[in-house]
């Protein structure tokens, strides 16, 4: 049981690591000052903490189906709104607040926009300050301009890091030399993996075009060391 709990293996390298701090830095920088040179300081900082939590996803797992621009924009929505018509009507308490954040989960699975920092915004916004409060229904505006100005510096700091940004779900993956079929197999597609992934019923951070082109590779690997096995003998 025990051995379930390491850590996996992280496969990107530092210099990774270093460009997606840097983007992450600077998209969370950029966003929460315009969000309070609009509205006021005190309503930006307060929105620090979802807008640093999605930087995360837009800046270190872009290909994920859940940094995608429809998961933050929908997502921030979908909680701004749950989260502000809970205050209406149960008040600001924690109870209300954990409610709002559960009914907004629901509701970005139910519209296919799923973003882990909108649960977070949804806590933020019914347990507000005052300065958000006197906003009411207002605060939809700073939470929007916070989400889009940040999806915005993904879209610029990551094409021009050389990482493709959005990624469409229904882009197809590289296409892979022609190999000699193999009698009795047949070739795992994207339709495939998409009725595996309905069939676990489990979420999970990737598409099936993703998964698709790991296969491929996987295969293309496979049958390279395949054939290094055979000829290392005769040498």
């Amino acid at each position: 049981m025990f051995a379930r709990w390491k850590p996996a293996a992280i496969n990107t390298r530092p210099a990774e690591w270093s460009r997606a701090a840097i983007g992450m830095a600077l998209g969370t920088l950029i966003s929460v000052w315009l969000c309070g040179q609009v509205f006021g300081m005190d309503v930006a900082v307060h929105l620090i903490g979802p807008l640093g939590a999605s930087a995360v996803l837009l800046f270190a797992v872009s290909s994920g189906a859940l940094a995608q621009p429809w998961s933050i924009l929908g997502g921030y929505l979908c909680a701004a709104v749950v989260a502000l018509l809970a205050a209406h009507v149960l008040g600001r308490s924690l109870g209300s607040a954990c409610l709002a954040a559960g009914m907004a989960l629901v509701l970005m699975c139910w519209l296919r926009c799923l973003h882990p920092p909108a649960g977070a915004l949804a806590l933020t916004l019914v347990l507000a300050d005052p300065a958000t409060i006197a906003l009411d229904w207002r605060a939809l505006a700073p939470t929007m301009l916070g989400a889009l100005c940040l999806l915005l510096c993904a879209l610029v700091y990551n094409n021009l890091t050389r990482i493709r940004y959005p990624k469409a779900a229904s882009e197809p993956a590289p296409a892979i030399p022609a190999q000699p079929p193999v009698v009795g197999s047949q070739a795992i597609t994207a339709a495939d993996l998409q009725l595996a992934l309905a069939e676990m019923q489990e979420f999970f951070d990737v598409t099936p075009q993703d998964l698709e082109q790991l296969i491929h590779a996987s295969e293309a690997h496979a049958r390279r060391r395949s054939i290094g096995e055979v000829l290392a003998p005769r040498l």
